[in-house]
């Protein structure tokens, strides 16, 4: 039986590099989630041309229905869920000049934080029918308390204060997560890809590749019933809350 597992923002980027080695190498059925239904379904067939298991679902993170819709969706077609990657995010620090700070910090809590607190409280049900429910949340080193008090981060000096407060905010969520699945066995980290080349980092040139970025986020997906919980990790090991 197929390990199934839905990936939110898995039409591009990072989640499209996570749903593609979750498929061709882990046999998962992935479930490909994306704001754009059009595009997720051609994902979808993308992955299924290539004899991999998918299929796709409309989900917007700002969109109560949306997530409705994908829960029920998948108890329908599957009854259960594996696994819950919650990759979907935004990155607007400085992308628009003189933009209000409660109209940035708004926008970026709305899709990282509450968005993301959504979709995994209406995956609940789902994920304690899987004989081993598994979520991944999509943070990164930005959301970090003592990598925030470090001058000698590459990013200490850069001013992504909404974006940063956000994936903290992440990895508190992402906890008490792994606190209200711990009654059925449920392994619930948190993954840093690190810095990649993707429409939220601008396609800089010196991130790794998607691919490169979605290894820990695999590695923490397929996970064992003893494999770790309550982590904050990247491909390199540890990272500090």
């Amino acid at each position: 039986m197929s390990t199934i597992t839905l990936i939110s923002g898995a039409n591009q980027g990072i989640g499209l590099a996570t749903a593609t080695k979750l498929a061709a190498d882990h046999g998962h059925h992935v479930i490909v989630g994306a704001r754009s239904a059009e595009a997720g379904a051609k994902v979808a067939a993308s992955l299924q041309s290539e004899g991999h298991s998918a299929s796709s679902v409309q989900l917007d993170l700002g969109s109560d229905a949306s997530i409705v819709a994908a829960a029920e969706t998948i108890k329908q077609q599957f009854g259960r869920l594996d696994v819950l990657i919650n990759n979907a995010g935004i990155l607007i620090d400085g992308k628009t000049p003189d933009q209000p700070i409660r109209d940035l910090f708004t926008q970026t809590f709305a899709t990282n934080v509450i968005g993301t607190a959504c979709l995994t409280e209406a995956m609940l049900p789902l994920l304690r029918k899987s004989a081993l429910p598994r979520v991944v949340f999509v943070s990164s080193r930005m959301g970090s308390l003592e990598q925030a008090t470090n001058h000698d981060t590459p990013f200490f000096a850069s001013d992504y204060k909404a974006y940063d407060a956000s994936k903290a905010a992440v990895n508190m969520v992402a906890l008490n997560y792994a606190r209200i699945l711990e009654d059925v066995g449920g392994r619930v980290n948190v993954a840093c890809p690190g810095l990649v080349a993707t429409g939220l980092t601008g396609y800089v040139s010196y991130g790794a590749t998607p691919q490169l970025g979605a290894q820990r986020i695999v590695e923490l997906a397929t996970v064992g019933k003893d494999g770790p919980t309550m982590t904050f990790s990247d491909r390199d090991g540890e990272v500090a809350w």
